[in-house]
């Protein structure tokens, strides 16, 4: 069995929505741990996504001009998507309040080596929130 390092260099990762009226920059891993979720939201969307410390998170130019949010539930994830387009290439999410969630299918070609995807039971969440060490990810001093 191979055992792949997910220690990686830091990069500058570019991305954002289908129109490109959304755009981003954010420092992180050539090579990521992406999470899929099977919550309500999530699951429709067919989202998955990295996690980053919000100051490796930049907005670009005027796309906040472009963004509109959901949340339910807790209202703790704030989830953005495009007013033009409806994609979210990014949101704040429930596990990482100081963190932010990047779609890995919307970062610009070429930055991101390796996508690792854990699953994350959405619909249990508390349990797997405290089974999975996703808070971590968020954090400085993880290696993101």
């Amino acid at each position: 069995m191979k055992i792949i390092s997910m220690e990686s260099e830091m990069a500058i990762h570019d991305g954002g929505c289908h129109c490109k009226n959304v755009r981003w920059r954010v420092q992180a891993p050539a090579k990521v741990v992406a999470w899929s979720c099977n919550c309500s939201n999530c699951s429709i969307r067919g989202n998955t996504n990295f996690i980053v410390p919000s100051e490796r998170f930049e907005l670009l130019g005027n796309s906040e001009q472009f963004l509109t949010t959901y949340s339910f539930g807790t209202h703790t994830a704030k989830h953005t998507f495009c007013k033009v387009c409806g994609i979210t290439s990014f949101y704040y999410p429930r596990s990482n309040p100081d963190g932010v969630a990047i779609t890995y299918k919307c970062v610009d070609p070429g930055t991101l080596t390796y996508i690792e995807v854990k699953y994350f039971d959405g619909k249990n969440w508390e349990n797997s929130y405290n089974q999975s060490n996703i808070a971590s990810q968020s954090k400085v001093d993880f290696g993101n």
